[in-house]
Parts: C-alpha cells; structure tokens; sequence
C-alpha cells in the first residue's frame, strides 16, 4: 500500500507544474479575451477639424463611422440635445450655436463671439476625449426633447432624415441625381441636401449642417444644383431652399 501511495504521490507532484501552466494560459487567454472585448467597445478616435463654405461652421471628422447608415441629428439648441449626450455637453460651451452629426462628422455651428482660431482645437479635443472615455453620442432610448432653453419652444432633433417620397418619375430622378452628384460634395462640407418638392416646375430642398444658412448656399442652389436638374429633368425650371 505504501509503495503504491507513493507512486501516487509522484504521480501529483509532476501533474501539479502542468496543471499550474494550464491554468496560467487559460488565465491568459481569458484577460486577452477581456481586453479584446474592452478595446472593441470604446474606440479613441482620430479626430481633424476641417473648414467649410461656411465661416461660422467647423467640421470634426472622425476615423470610423459615429452614426448607423440613415441617421442625422440636426440640433439647434441644448432643449433639443436630449438624446444626443455629445451635442449636450458641446452646448455647455457658450459660443455653440447648433451641432449637427451624420456619418463619420461633427459640424459645429458658432456664433459670432468666438473665432474658430481660438476654440477649433479645444472643440475637436473635447470631441475626441469625450468619444474616447465612452461617452454616447446618440442614446435614441432617452427622452424627448424638454422646452428649448432660449425661446421657450419644443425642439426635437431629427434622426432618420430622407427625401420626400418622389410620386413619380421626374421626382425620382432627381432624387437620384441629388444622391449620385451632389450628396457627396455636401457632405464633404460637413452637410445635407435633401429633396422635398417638385411643383409647377420648382423644386424645393432642403439644406442642413454647414448648408444651412452658408453665405454660398444661395450661389450653390442656382450655379451648380439647379444647372445640374436642369440637365436631369428638362419640366424644372427652378430650385429653391425649404425655410
């Protein structure tokens, strides 16, 4: 019995430095798993600021995607921010007049009493900090917008933005023409355009963002947009912006 206790005995002994080992990998994977798993739920973004047509807007590009495909949050005052934590705390900053997020891009509107000299590199700071410690940027659970701060109004930020639905196939085509040329260059500039109406010839769109009361948007409207369904849709006669 004794011989055999002792066999054993060395039997567990030389286990016992592979069971050590063992749970040392399985320890190791597990924290690499974890780690993995942290570093896929918050991402630090790059962030570079970017001028646009306009001077009292700044666009704030990230590195990857900050909204799902379809959503826009146009906000114009810190009432309309509650479901979007970023654009909250960006009005905490007193010469943010407006935030607009799409894609991978934050467009900050300013008023007059700041100089994009002196506040793009703090806002574009902020952004990336605030991204990179986890905060939300849009949280579509919480609730609606609350009375607008400054005139005492109900604000809701808009979220899903689209065209109208085009009723028939003039509308349609300049849809597609606005999606296939003109979209992307707006975007560019940190905007939006969006088609709302084709009528006697007119058709209405719909500016925001940078876009959105951009000293050039008017020349923009009338040289290139209008020129371009013009070509498109032989009926349009005029393009106008949507107030």
């Amino acid at each position: 019995m004794n011989y055999v206790s002792g066999r054993a005995n060395l039997l567990i002994l030389m286990l016992n430095p592979v069971c050590i080992i063992a749970r040392s990998i399985s320890l190791f994977i597990i924290l690499r798993h974890t780690s993995a798993k942290a570093m896929n739920k918050i991402r630090i973004p790059s962030i570079y600021a970017e001028m646009t047509p306009n001077p009292m807007t700044m666009k704030f590009v990230a590195d990857y995607m900050l909204l799902p495909d379809g959503v826009h949050l146009e906000i114009m005052s810190a009432g309309a921010a509650g479901e979007s934590p970023l654009a909250l705390e960006l009005f905490r900053m007193p010469f943010v007049k407006g935030v607009y997020i799409a894609a991978n891009f934050v467009t900050v509107l300013k008023n007059d009493k700041a100089s994009w000299n002196d506040v793009a590199f703090d806002v574009r700071d902020f952004i990336k900090d605030f991204i990179g410690s986890g905060g939300k940027i849009w949280n579509p659970a919480a609730p609606k917008a609350s009375d607008d701060l400054q005139n005492n109004q109900t604000s809701a930020p808009e979220q899903f933005v689209s065209h109208a639905e085009p009723a028939n196939s003039s509308e349609q085509k300049i849809i597609d023409a606005i999606e296939e040329h003109i979209k992307p260059a707006v975007e560019s500039d940190g905007g939006l355009i969006l088609f709302r109406s084709f009528k006697d010839g007119v058709v209405t769109l719909q500016l925001k963002g940078s876009c959105n009361g951009c000293p050039s948007s008017a020349i923009t409207l009338k040289a290139g947009v209008e020129q371009l369904l013009k070509r498109v849709v032989p009926e349009v006669t005029e393009v106008i912006q949507e107030m």
